[in-house]
């Protein structure tokens, strides 16, 4: 049997069909590839097809290439922060590639806007301590400590820190799943 590139890794197969709770008959039921195929993709004892990393993919919801990234990618990836400023709002920035995660802190009465930074990304926000004020082109939201909003990171927003607040924004890509 040929033996798969170090590159790959499709034991991945198992930690997707565990999670959907399917067993090697009900996935192979679902995408048509043979149990025998599976198992021994699933024990790195055999390299996919293009076809296969399809039908599988598609039992799994996904497209070939996001099953192909899974079992070429490491499954964790390490960053260090960044820190920077925006006005009176200090952020902590960690970066991966389909989310920017910054912890930021405003005095009161601090207020932000920046939207050349902002790409196609679903934006959330989560008040942790304080109050913050969301503005959005059609409406303004406030939000409180435990309060959240998510919404499309392309529109032009603006954050008010109402009083000293301390926050979690998320920025998660829509085109990118690593």
């Amino acid at each position: 049997m040929a033996t798969p590139p170090d590159k790959f890794d499709f034991s991945v197969l198992r930690r997707l069909r565990e999670q959907h709770e399917m067993t090697l008959a009900d996935l192979s039921e679902k995408s048509g590839v043979s149990a025998a195929v599976i198992s021994k993709l699933e024990r790195n004892q055999q390299s996919a097809e293009l076809d296969t990393l399809y039908r599988l993919g598609r039992a799994f919801g996904m497209s070939a290439t996001d099953l192909l990234a899974l079992a070429e990618s490491p499954l964790a990836h390490r960053s260090e922060e960044a820190s920077h400023r925006a006005g009176q709002f200090k952020f902590r920035e960690i970066r991966f590639a389909n989310v920017v995660g910054l912890l930021g802190t405003a005095p009161a009465n601090s207020k932000v806007s920046r939207p050349e930074i902002h790409h196609d990304d679903t934006e959330v926000c989560w008040v942790l301590e304080g109050k913050l004020r969301l503005t959005l082109p059609h409406e303004e939201c406030l939000l409180t400590a435990g309060q959240c909003m998510q919404f499309d990171a392309i529109q032009q927003h603006t954050y008010e820190s109402l009083e000293e607040s301390r926050f979690l924004i998320l920025h998660l890509r829509k085109d990118k799943r690593y």
